[in-house]
C-alpha cells in the first residue's frame, strides 16, 4: 500500500517537473548564429568628373543572419567608417573634420554610405561576394553559370573573382566596380586567409 502511494507520488512529480521543463524550453529564445569574419586589405578609387579619389587600408566584417557590421580602417588603423545593417535600417559612423565621430541612420547601408561618404559601400552583398556566390532572393547574373563563378553582376556592381585559396576555394582577390552618369567607383580586396580554428567559409550562410 505505501509502496503504491509512493509510486503515484514519484509519477506525479516527474509529470510536474516535465511540464515545468517543458514550459521553459518552450520560452526560451532561438540561439542566434555566431557571425562570420572576414578581414583583409582594400584600396577604393573614386571618380567623379574630373576628380579623383583613393583610399586604402584594411577591413572588417561580421556578418549574421539578421545583421552585419563592416568595419573600415586607414592603415595607421584610423577609423576610416562603421557600416551596421539589420532588419530595424542602418547606421553609419565616421570621422568629421574636427575629429569626432558622427552617426547617421537610414533604411539602407549602400544607400546611406553614399549619401554620406559620397560613394556606395556594397555591405548589402558583400557576405555572400565573399564567399564567391550571389546574393539570395535578387536579381543576378554569374559567369560562368555552372562551377565557380569569375564574374557575378549584381544590385548594379560587377565582381570579379581575380583568386582564389586553391583552385575552388573561396576567393582572395576580389575586384568590385560600380558605376553611372556622374561616377565610378572601384573597389580592390584582398582577403586573410581563413583561420584553422573557424574552418572553411564556404557555405558557412
Amino acid at each position: 500500500m505505501a509502496g503504491s502511494r509512493f509510486a503515484r507520488r514519484l509519477c506525479a512529480a516527474l509529470l510536474s517537473l516535465g511540464a515545468v521543463l517543458g514550459a521553459g524550453c518552450a520560452s526560451l529564445p532561438a540561439v542566434e548564429p555566431q557571425p562570420q569574419h572576414y578581414s583583409g586589405r582594400f584600396a577604393a578609387s573614386i571618380s567623379r568628373g574630373d576628380a579623383r579619389d583613393a583610399v586604402s587600408g584594411r577591413f572588417t566584417l561580421a556578418a549574421g543572419p539578421t545583421r552585419s557590421v563592416l568595419d573600415l580602417a586607414s592603415p595607421l588603423g584610423n577609423t576610416l567608417a562603421r557600416v551596421e545593417a539589420g532588419a530595424e535600417g542602418a547606421t553609419l559612423t565616421a570621422p568629421q573634420s574636427d575629429g569626432t565621430l558622427a552617426t547617421w541612420h537610414g533604411p539602407s547601408a549602400d544607400a546611406l554610405a553614399e549619401s554620406v561618404l559620397g560613394y556606395a559601400l556594397p555591405v548589402a552583398g558583400l557576405p555572400d561576394w565573399l564567399e564567391g556566390r550571389a546574393a539570395a532572393g535578387r536579381p543576378a547574373l554569374l559567369s560562368p553559370e555552372a562551377g565557380p563563378a569569375v564574374r557575378i553582376e549584381q544590385d548594379g556592381w560587377v565582381i570579379a573573382i581575380d583568386e582564389r585559396f586553391g583552385e575552388s576555394g573561396t576567393p582572395r582577390r576580389l575586384t568590385l566596380d560600380r558605376a553611372d552618369a556622374a561616377s565610378s567607383l572601384q573597389l580592390r580586396l584582398v582577403l586573410d586567409a581563413p583561420t584553422i580554428e573557424s574552418g572553411p567559409r564556404s557555405g558557412s550562410r
